[in-house]
């Protein structure tokens, strides 16, 4: 028996986008005004990074809206910023690998990803967040980067 193509696509792309952490909205500010479908925003998001406690990172980014954004079919623009901060005491549950993608989320309905990549920097004992945005054929140079001081006392373990 041969799986039909469209059940293959179908659940490729809920495995695509079904494994990425969920961010929380803190707000959104309108950009363009749409008369038909919702309005161009300016979105502003906050996860916690899911290995270590204590630090959240906010995304703002750019929404496209209309009748393609409001089937989200629309292609989001690839300008982010991100700024990571500190939010309670910072423990790690288990040792970090040098790089690792923490967060990602989908910009188009098929190709365009948001990501979120933390960094360990071990001389200033720092945590490095790097947001860009990344296409299968062409992503884009355009990236936002922030660093979270960790206290001396409280050494980042490495993998």
């Amino acid at each position: 028996m041969t799986a039909h193509p469209a059940k293959v696509l179908l659940l490729g792309l809920a495995l695509a986008t079904g494994c990425t952490l969920a961010a929380d909205t803190i707000g959104e500010v309108d950009t363009v005004f749409k008369l038909i479908g919702p309005d161009h925003k300016i979105v502003v998001e906050a996860f916690d990074d899911p290995k270590v406690l204590g630090v959240t990172c906010y995304v703002s980014r750019a929404r496209t809206g209309g009748i393609k954004g409001a089937f989200g079919l629309a292609e989001d623009k690839a300008e982010a910023s991100i700024a990571c901060r500190q939010v309670g005491a910072i423990s790690f549950a288990k040792p970090l690998p040098q790089q690792e993608e923490v967060f990602s989320e989908r910009m188009s309905i098929l190709f365009k990803k948001l990501r979120v990549v933390r960094m360990v920097d071990l001389r200033r004992n720092a945590l490095v967040y790097l947001t860009y945005s990344e296409r299968v054929i062409e992503g884009s140079p355009q990236n936002s980067v922030t660093a979270v001081a960790v206290d001396r006392a409280t050494p980042i373990p490495l993998r």
